[in-house]
């Protein structure tokens, strides 16, 4: 087992959820929860099928929203115009590949559609070989937002901690109750 140095595990565990245009507010609500769990910063493409102040927004994420990064982006245009130099993976059913083959990267930007059609089909198009699925196999079209996004946020950190049995990582250093 590989002992990482808690300064170093903190710098690496850094990654930026990107939601496209979210339409459910308990969805964006859950993973702004995810995001204070894992330190992760969320981007908020516009427009919102909601209002940020919506109280099903606010539930879902409890008292953590104070200790969430969350960046609003007038479109998604104006989001590849600032960030689209960056490493972008996006995640949709219509993926080339499975999320485990995903190359994450520390800064790296996961994007996630909206919840009724996803991401642009034309975005698919144009970044293909960036673009990953969540297998299913029972008879759903889709996973849940949320659901998704936490399985691959994981993924993600798993993959750049090397592993969750490092207690020298922050998130695993303290107690759950």
């Amino acid at each position: 087992m590989t002992t990482s140095n808690p300064s170093t595990a903190a710098r690496i565990a850094k990654l930026n959820v990107v939601l496209v245009e979210p339409e459910i507010p308990p969805n964006t609500g859950n993973i702004g929860r995810l995001c204070a769990a894992t330190g992760s910063a969320l981007h908020l493409v516009h427009p919102l099928g909601f209002k940020t102040d919506d109280k099903s927004l606010k539930r879902a994420g409890l008292d953590y929203w104070r200790h969430v990064e969350v960046i609003h982006h007038e479109s998604l245009e104006s989001f590849l115009k600032k960030f689209g130099r960056h490493e972008l993976l996006l995640f949709s059913t219509r993926g080339s590949k499975p999320y485990t083959e995903a190359p994450y990267r520390d800064g790296g930007f996961l994007l996630f559609g909206k919840e009724t059609m996803g991401l642009p089909e034309w975005l698919l198009q144009e970044r293909f070989d960036r673009s990953f699925f969540l297998p299913m196999w029972g008879k759903t079209r889709s996973l849940n937002l949320s659901t998704a996004a936490g399985i691959v946020v994981y993924e993600g950190y798993r993959r750049l901690t090397g592993n969750f049995d490092d207690r020298s990582i922050p998130c695993l250093s303290r107690s759950v109750s």
